[in-house]
């Protein structure tokens, strides 16, 4: 009888062991896979924060593109309407090929404004109407029927002109801010690992 109650006692021990050895093993397990599942989640992360980067690079380059050309174009407008000191007549193809240009950078800066963050998107939309603004003050300048009145409105045109600089330079302090962020948020999302 006592040769059952060992064999009995050894059997459940091995059977306990196996038991405990298996959800050991099966914790083991769950452990590892929770820390690869981390880290590829992590992984998914960095990916995302780097083609978010690119995505708003791109949209930050060809807003600025954009607005770049549609400005130097009502710019060398501009100075060429200083530079007769007179009244002339209104050159609609001249404006009307500004326009698509200005259009172009409206379009652009829709895709800052959907990109983001908010700031950069409250400036691109800044932008767009101080482009948009200086193009109808260059147009009025163009119109403007007395020499009397050109001066002060040459004053006006390149005040806005200014504005607009200033205004492009904040837009870029605060892109470069917004690209900096994604960057240092990869960093810290590389530094969890």
């Amino acid at each position: 009888m006592t040769a059952i109650v060992v064999s009995v006692v050894g059997v459940l021990g091995t059977v306990m062991g196996a038991a405990l050895t298996a959800f050991v093993a099966a914790r083991v397990e769950q452990r590892r896979e929770a820390t690869q599942n981390r880290v590829q989640l992590n992984e998914l992360r960095v990916e995302h924060q780097r083609w978010r980067r690119e995505r708003r690079q791109a949209a930050y380059l060809s807003f600025l593109d954009a607005l770049g050309t549609a400005d130097r174009d009502n710019q060398a407008f501009f100075r060429e309407l200083q530079a007769r000191n007179s009244p002339v007549s209104l050159d609609e193809a001249r404006i009307a090929a500004i326009r698509p240009k200005f259009k172009d950078a409206e379009s652009s800066g829709l895709v800052v404004i959907l990109e983001g963050p908010e700031l950069v998107a409250e400036a691109a939309q800044n932008l767009v109407d101080q482009i948009a603004s200086l193009v109808q003050d260059v147009r009025e300048y163009a119109e403007a029927a007395t020499a009397d009145g050109l001066a002060d409105r040459g004053n006006t045109v390149h005040e806005a002109g200014m504005e607009f600089i200033a205004q492009r330079k904040a837009f870029l302090d605060m892109a470069r801010e917004a690209l900096d962020e994604v960057a240092m948020h990869d960093q810290g999302l590389l530094d969890v690992r």
